[in-house]
């Protein structure tokens, strides 16, 4: 079976037989072979001879390399290739960079199957190394809380595959199509909704040649589709020569209008971001993305600059964050985050509810939470800044939005409303959907024709 391998197998330069150009066949591009996932190599592997784009590193990482990669260069951190290479994803790896309590070494070794442990060096640069209830921590590192089922869970909580007509493809609404391209990811977020198939090695759950095959087929015979978001695990996990196979062949669609991307790739791989990668992406427009942030502590540098390349070319960008206890669910905490994210162009665009994922019960707050910050953000800060909180529906029921109570009531023909500060206004709204137009004045000036 044809499997494809994400960018943790991938060691070739440009040029190789591995990137092939999206003109060539499409077995050319599954011939990646698969490299090590030492922590620390003791040399610089040979293809890491090629020319790695600049990009800014913060103080914080420059002093984590320092101290954990003393031996790796500039040219290597910045290389996305290294970062993926040299993922943290075992109890020891992790061991050597952070102070782990007793609970998270009890799940490190208890875990077993989809969703393991994982995280790019650059982000475990962010991470508090001695505590673990420090937030960004607590979304990458499992706890034994996982393994704890609560009542309203299930392991695929939004009845994706129950609107699967193929596989790697959900047809939940009526106009567009949920394309899971890849499983994998480069850091696994541990309220991940897809947490039953991401990071898998089942080869049933692998992303097949066929698979994505018999998507862009359904596409093709369904007409009312007019959007396709990509997602996965994440589409940016795949090589440059992958991802435009893909966009372009989706693109000759005549009846899909654009594309979507979704990723969380620009917080915890910003080096993915590479100028080859943007002037790739720009030709496939209109195409947008929705980013993944948690955490104003997320917003760095380098995360800055990846966002502004992606920007720069186009692209609209809109953050998509979901609301976590203790890590994100106070009202200046998430201020702190939508107003870091307009600085770096980068719109919040949905606040979520927690899916209801098996083992997610540590990590949901209280519907109330949402609607709280909601109303913290609403009237304290631009409309731009403030997201549209929603719940997804179990089940499969699609997005429902939420909101504070602004309606107070009626009293006869005026609604009473409530504004940010608590205040009351009135607002003529008669029931009668009959409208009076008043008789036109006589004398006086000849009002002008209809424009």
């Amino acid at each position: 079976m044809d499997t494809f391998k994400s960018v943790e197998d991938s060691g070739e330069p440009p040029g190789s037989r591995a990137h092939s150009s999206v003109g060539g066949s499409f077995e050319s591009l599954l011939t990646i072979p698969a490299v090590r996932s030492d922590l620390v190599p003791s040399a610089a592997p040979p293809n890491l001879a090629r020319k790695v784009p600049r990009l800014v590193i913060s103080d914080q990482s420059q002093t984590f390399r320092k101290q954990h990669y003393p031996h790796v260069l500039t040219r290597e951190w910045n290389d996305w290739r290294w970062q993926n290479r040299n993922r943290l994803t075992s109890l020891s790896a992790l061991a050597r960079v952070l102070t782990l309590s007793e609970d998270e070494t009890q799940a490190l070794r208890a875990h077993r199957g989809s969703l393991p442990v994982g995280l790019t060096p650059y982000y475990a640069s962010l991470l508090d190394p001695r505590d673990p209830q420090q937030g960004l921590r607590r979304t990458v590192i499992p706890a034994m809380a996982e393994f704890t089922r609560m009542p309203g869970e299930a392991d695929d909580p939004l009845g994706e595959d129950s609107h699967s007509p193929v596989p790697g493809l959900v047809h939940r609404y009526p106009d567009r199509v949920l394309f899971l391209v890849s499983n994998f990811c480069t850091t696994y977020c541990r309220y991940c909704t897809r947490s039953r198939m991401v990071g898998s090695s089942d080869a049933e759950k692998a992303v097949t040649r066929s698979q994505w095959e018999r998507a862009i087929a359904y596409i093709e015979a369904h007409p009312e589709v007019r959007d396709v978001l990509l997602s996965g695990g994440d589409p940016l996990s795949l090589s440059d020569e992958r991802l435009e196979w893909l966009l372009s062949r989706i693109r000759r669609i005549p009846h899909v209008e654009f594309l979507r991307i979704g990723t969380k790739i620009p917080t915890v791989l910003p080096q993915r971001i590479t100028p080859d990668l943007v002037r790739m992406l720009r030709k496939y427009h209109p195409l947008w993305m929705s980013v993944h942030f948690t955490h104003p502590n997320e917003i760095t540098p380098e995360v800055a600059e990846a966002c502004e390349r992606l920007s720069d070319a186009g692209i609209p960008l809109g953050s998509q964050t979901v609301l976590l206890r203790g890590v994100n669910d106070d009202v200046e905490t998430m201020k702190r985050m939508v107003h870091g994210l307009l600085k770096i162009r980068v719109r919040p665009y949905y606040l979520y509810m927690c899916d209801p994922i098996t083992g997610s019960g540590h990590f949901r707050t209280p519907v109330s939470k949402g609607l709280e910050i909601i109303k913290g953000l609403r009237g304290h800060t631009t409309g731009y800044a403030v997201p549209t909180f929603v719940i997804d529906a179990p089940g499969g029921g699609g997005k429902i939005p939420l909101l504070p109570e602004y309606v107070a009531g009626r009293d006869g023909d005026d609604l009473l409303l409530v504004n940010f500060e608590g205040r009351q206004f009135r607002y003529h709204d008669p029931l009668d959907e009959t409208v009076v137009v008043p008789p036109p004045q006589t004398g006086g000036a000849t009002p002008c024709a209809s424009v």
